[in-house]
C-alpha cells in the first residue's frame, strides 16, 4: 500500500490553491460554463421526443452533435493554442448557443427533421472548458507539482459534480417550465460563463510564436494514453446504458438517473480526498487496477442480489475508482504534450473519452438487448480491464525506450 503524505500544509491544499489571485474568478466562470454539459444532451432529448415523438430521432440527434464534437474538438483547440483563449473560445462559444437556439426554435415551429441535426451540430463548437481550465493551472503551478496535482483532482471533481447535477437541473427545468426550458437555460449559463471565465486575463497562458512542436498524437506515449482514454470511455458509457436497462427491467427506470449520479458521487469525493492527500508512488497502473477490479462489483450485485439498492451502493463504491484514474492520466498528458500545444493535447483526450462513451454505449445497449441487463454490467469491468491491459502493454514496450516510464 502507498505511504500517503498528510501534512497541515497538505491538509489545506484546496485553501492554497484558491488563494492565487485570479483562481476564484476563472473557476467560478468555469463551474457556471461547465454545467451545461451535462445538461445539453438530456434537455434535447426531451425537447425533441416530446414534440416529434420519436426517441429514436432525438438518440440520433444527440449522437450526430456528440460526433461532431469529437471532430472539431482538437480543431478548436489548436486555434486556441495558437491565438490564445479569449480570441478563439468566445466566438467560439456564441456559435455553439446560435445552434442550441436554432435547435430550439427549429423544434418549437415545427422545422423538418434535418434541420435538427444541422442545429445541434453547430453545438460541437463549444470549446472544452475543462481543458480551458487545465491549462491555467499547469500555467500558474508549472513549478509545484504538488499543487498541479490538487488542482487537477479539483478539476476532475468539478467535471464530475456538474455532469451529475446537469441532468437533475435538465429534467426539472423541462419537467416544471415547458420542454425548451433546459436547452434555453443551458444557452445562457454556457455563454455568461465563458465570458466571465475568459475576462480573467491575469491568469490566462501567453500565446507565443507559433508552436513548432510535432502534434500530440506524435508525442511518446501520448498514444497508448489515448486508447487508456477509450476504455475508460467505454467503461462510462456502458455503465449508463447497462444501468438504465437493469433499472427498467426491474421497473424502476425513473430513478436510474438518481442511481447513476451515486457513482458520479463517488468519484468527486474520492476526486477530492485523492487531490488533498497526495499518495506517494501511486502510477496509472495502480489506479487502473483499482479500477478493473471496482467495476466487478455493480456486475456481481446485479446478478447476486438483483436489486437496484444493491446496485446503487456498488456504483457509489465503483465511482470512487473513476477520478483517481483520470487525474493520474491527465497528469501525464500534461507532461508528455508539448506546452505550446497543451489544449490540444487534452482536447484529443475528450475525443478519446467520446468515442469510448460511444462504443461503450453500443456494447451496452447491444448487450442488454439481446442477453440480459444483468450481463451488460459485465461490458463496463471488460472495457476496464481492457484499459488495464493496455496499459501494461504499452509500459512494457516502452520501459527501456522513455525517460519518463517510472512515472506511470
Amino acid at each position: 500500500m502507498p505511504s500517503v503524505i498528510s501534512t497541515p500544509t497538505r491538509r489545506s491544499a484546496y485553501l492554497r490553491l484558491f488563494s492565487l489571485p485570479g483562481t476564484r474568478a476563472f473557476t467560478t466562470g468555469n463551474l457556471l460554463a461547465r454545467l451545461p454539459m451535462g445538461m445539453f444532451s438530456v434537455s434535447a432529448v426531451v425537447m425533441i421526443a416530446g414534440s416529434r415523438g420519436s426517441y429514436a430521432l432525438a438518440g440520433a440527434v444527440t449522437a450526430t452533435g456528440l460526433a461532431a464534437t469529437g471532430l472539431a474538438g482538437p480543431w478548436i483547440a489548436r486555434l486556441i493554442d495558437r491565438h490564445g483563449q479569449a480570441r478563439i473560445a468566445v466566438p467560439a462559444t456564441l456559435l455553439s448557443v446560435l445552434g442550441s437556439l436554432a435547435l430550439l426554435l427549429c423544434v418549437r415551429f415545427g422545422a423538418p427533421d434535418w434541420t435538427l441535426f444541422a442545429a445541434y451540430a453547430a453545438t460541437a463548437a463549444t470549446p472544452n472548458i475543462g481543458g480551458l481550465s487545465r491549462a491555467r493551472w499547469a500555467h500558474l503551478l508549472r513549478d509545484d507539482s504538488g499543487a498541479l496535482h490538487t488542482a487537477n483532482a479539483f478539476e476532475q471533481a468539478a467535471d464530475e459534480l456538474c455532469f451529475m447535477l446537469g441532468p437533475v437541473l435538465a429534467s426539472f427545468l423541462t419537467g416544471t417550465f415547458f420542454p425548451e426550458a433546459g436547452t434555453l437555460t443551458g444557452a445562457v449559463l454556457l455563454l455568461a460563463g465563458m465570458l466571465l471565465f475568459t475576462a480573467q486575463r491575469a491568469t490566462e497562458p501567453p500565446v507565443g510564436a507559433r508552436s513548432k512542436a510535432p502534434s500530440p498524437l506524435r508525442s511518446p506515449g501520448i498514444r497508448p494514453l489515448l486508447a487508456c482514454f477509450v476504455a475508460t470511455g467505454m467503461v462510462f458509457g456502458s455503465m449508463e446504458v447497462g444501468t438504465i436497462a437493469f433499472a427498467d427491467a426491474h421497473g424502476h427506470r425513473a430513478v436510474a438517473g438518481a442511481v447513476l449520479a451515486l457513482q458520479a458521487a463517488g468519484s468527486c469525493a474520492a476526486g477530492l480526498v485523492f487531490g488533498a492527500r497526495r499518495p506517494a508512488g501511486v502510477r496509472l497502473g495502480h489506479c487502473l487496477a483499482a479500477m478493473a477490479v471496482l467495476m466487478t462489483l455493480p456486475w456481481a450485485a446485479a446478478g447476486a442480489a438483483g436489486s437496484l439498492p444493491g446496485l446503487a451502493g456498488a456504483l457509489l463504491v465503483a465511482g470512487m475508482a473513476t477520478a483517481p484514474t483520470m487525474v493520474t492520466a491527465m497528469t501525464l498528458v500534461q507532461r508528455r504534450t508539448p506546452a505550446d500545444r497543451l489544449n490540444e493535447g487534452m482536447s484529443l483526450v475528450v475525443t478519446g473519452l467520446l468515442t469510448g462513451i460511444a462504443c461503450g454505449s453500443a456494447a451496452g445497449g447491444w448487450t442488454a438487448q439481446h442477453l440480459s441487463p444483468d450481463t451488460a454490467l459485465a461490458v463496463p469491468a471488460t472495457a476496464a480491464a481492457l484499459a488495464l491491459l493496455v496499459h501494461t502493454a504499452s509500459t512494457g514496450a516502452r520501459r527501456n525506450v522513455s525517460a519518463d516510464g517510472p512515472e506511470d
